[in-house]
C-alpha cells in the first residue's frame, strides 16, 4: 500500500529504494515514540503538481524539530523542492506525503538528540476517513495536557493517544472518536479538527489543548470569506446536542461529514450543511480552480 520495491524515498540527502531505508534497533526514536513529523498533500492542478501549502507544513515542521530537541539541517524551501523532486522520482502527482525527523543513532538516555535523520516518502493514498459521514463517540481518553507535552508540536509519540482513542470507539461500533480536553470541552478527533454549525454559524475549539490543523486553517479562512460566522470557543459534548450539523477537517481525511455524536443525529443532511458547502470551495482551492487570497 505505502511502497513497493520500485518506490524512491529521500534519507538522509539522497533518493534511495524504500526497501533499503533502515533504522537502528536501539535509536531513540523506536523506543521512546522521538520524532516529529508531518502530513502534507500534493494535487494534480491545471498549472502542474502542486504540494498544497508546503511552506507551513515545513515550517511547521521546523516548529516541532525545535520544540523537542530534534535538529534539522534542511530550510523550507529546500524541503519543499525536495518533496517535488520525490514526486517526480515516484511519478505522483496526487500523493500524500510524509516527512519524519527521527533520533536514529542507538541512544537510551532520556536527553536531546544531537543529530536526527530526515524521510521523506509519498504515495498515493484516499481520504483516511473515507467519503461517507462519521458516527463519532465522545472517548474516555482525554487529549494531552498541553502543560505536560508541547501540544502544538507534531510529535510522533502524542499519536499513540490517537491510536488508542481511535481503536477504542470502533470497537465500540464507532467510525471514529471525538477527545475531551482536561477541562471537559470538546478538543478534536484523534487525528482531525472538529466544527460543529448551529443557526448558519460555525463553532470549534480554539488553541489550547488541540493541533491547529493546517486544513483547520484553511476551512476557518474560506468560511469567512464566504460570509459565514466562525466562533472558536470552548464546549462541551452537551452543547452539540442543540447543533445542526458537524464535520471534522485534516490533510490526510480532508473534509468530511459527521452524521452523530454518541446516540445524537445531526438534524441537518451533511450534503446540505455549511461543512458540505466548505468540502466544495476546499477541492476547488487545492485543485487550482479557486484562488482566493489565502
Amino acid at each position: 500500500m505505502y511502497f513497493n520495491s520500485e518506490t524512491i524515498v529521500f534519507l538522509d540527502g539522497q533518493f534511495v529504494k524504500a526497501t533499503a531505508a533502515t533504522c537502528s534497533a536501539y535509536a531513540q526514536t523506536l523506543h521512546y515514540g522521538y520524532s516529529v513529523f508531518e502530513g502534507i498533500r500534493s494535487y494534480a492542478t491545471p498549472a502542474g503538481t502542486h504540494v498544497f501549502k508546503a511552506k507551513e507544513h515545513y515550517e511547521r515542521l521546523h516548529y516541532s524539530c525545535k520544540a523537542v530537541g530534534l535538529p534539522l539541517a534542511y530550510s523550507v524551501e529546500a524541503l519543499t523542492e525536495l518533496t517535488y523532486q520525490l514526486l517526480e522520482e515516484n511519478n505522483l502527482q496526487d500523493a500524500y506525503i510524509r516527512p519524519l525527523v527521527y533520533a536514529a543513532a542507538p541512544n537510551m538516555s532520556l536527553t536531546e538528540a544531537r543529530e536526527s535523520s530526515l524521510l521523506l516518502a509519498a504515495w498515493e493514498w484516499g481520504k483516511y476517513l473515507g467519503d461517507k459521514t462519521l458516527r463519532l463517540m465522545v472517548s474516555p481518553y482525554e487529549r494531552p495536557n498541553p502543560k505536560a507535552v508541547p501540544i502544538e508540536a507534531k510529535v510522533a509519540g502524542h499519536y499513540v493517544n490517537s491510536i488508542i482513542a481511535s481503536s477504542d470507539a470502533k470497537a465500540k461500533g464507532y467510525d471514529e472518536a471525538l477527545l475531551l480536553d482536561m477541562n471537559g470541552f470538546v478538543a478534536e478527533g484523534p487525528g482531525a479538527n472538529f466544527f460543529y454549525e448551529k443557526d448558519g454559524e460555525l463553532f470549534t475549539a480554539p488553541p489550547g489543548s488541540i493541533l491547529r490543523g493546517i486544513t483547520r486553517n484553511t476551512i476557518l479562512t474560506l468560511a469567512r470569506e464566504a460570509g459565514i460566522t466562525v466562533h472558536e470557543r470552548f464546549f462541551t459534548p452537551d452543547t452539540l446536542r442543540e447543533a445542526d450539523a458537524a464535520f471534522m477537517t485534516g490533510t490526510a481525511a480532508e473534509v468530511i461529514g459527521v452524521q452523530s455524536v454518541d446516540e445524537y443525529v445531526f438534524p441537518k443532511p451533511y450534503e446540505q450543511s455549511l461543512g458540505a458547502f466548505l468540502a466544495g470551495r476546499y477541492t476547488e482551492l487545492v485543485t487550482g480552480k479557486l484562488t482566493p487570497a489565502l
